[in-house]
């Protein structure tokens, strides 16, 4: 699932984004309210998490805008506690609505809740449940199973699934593995990818007769059914 996070505060965007990331998300950052509005209008997201105040345009503003190309949940953060403030929001085509400062476990839960919602509504051509073989993955309720065994994957082991899922018959490399999961440049002398996919395949593969998670030598890995 693929979230874009609008944050004019560096720390508080920064904290964010790694709180969601190590949910399992795929986080993108904008700190304007032009970026957010630009990035939110060219790419597909799941969520937007939109603060109000933002510099140029606020949030209200470019959520008003992007209700007229896209119907991605909003989530809207703000530190106005007001009623009025709260039902000006929502009025404007807030999904939810979140004051500061908030718990980090709250913020969560309304991000699956909205997740699940937004499913209904989806309009791009994501499976929602994504199969291969025995292998069933719900990406909304986040619930991988194997042959009707559920797999107890942390949160990077599912993002790591989900993107070869998606990717499925294609080799993906360690390098695309590295910067679609953790975000970062591969660095030839880690280990992370590895370390990652042993113990994906450990839980996906090992209890089960025939392999899905495929190592192609010197080029990356795939998921697939094979003879």
């Amino acid at each position: 699932m693929k979230i874009l996070v609008v944050e004019d505060e560096v720390k508080a965007a920064a904290y964010l984004r790694k709180g969601l990331t190590e949910e399992g998300y795929q986080v993108e950052v904008a700190h304007t309210g032009v970026d957010g509005l630009h990035m939110a209008s060219v790419n597909e997201y799941d969520l937007v998490i939109l603060d109000w105040m933002l510099p140029g345009i606020d949030g209200l503003a470019v959520l008003s805008a992007l209700r007229h190309t896209r119907s991605v949940p909003v989530l809207m953060l703000t530190a106005r506690g007001q009623i009025e403030d709260r039902v000006r929001g929502l009025q404007s085509g807030a999904d939810d609505y979140l004051i500061k400062p908030f718990a980090f476990s709250e913020l969560v839960a309304r991000v699956q809740v909205l997740l699940r919602r937004g499913s209904v509504h989806r309009n791009d051509t994501e499976t929602l449940v994504m199969k291969v073989a025995d292998l069933e993955v719900d990406t909304v309720r986040r619930k991988a199973t194997r042959a009707g065994q559920r797999l107890e994957l942390t949160p990077k082991e599912f993002s790591l699934l989900i993107l070869l899922l998606r990717r499925k018959t294609h080799v993906l490399s360690r390098t695309e593995i590295a910067a679609q999961v953790w975000d970062m440049n591969f660095d030839s002398e880690t280990n992370v990818v590895e370390v990652a996919i042993r113990r994906l395949r450990a839980k996906l593969d090992q209890p089960f007769e025939k392999p899905l998670l495929h190592t192609v030598r010197g080029v990356g890995y795939v998921l697939e059914e094979r003879p």
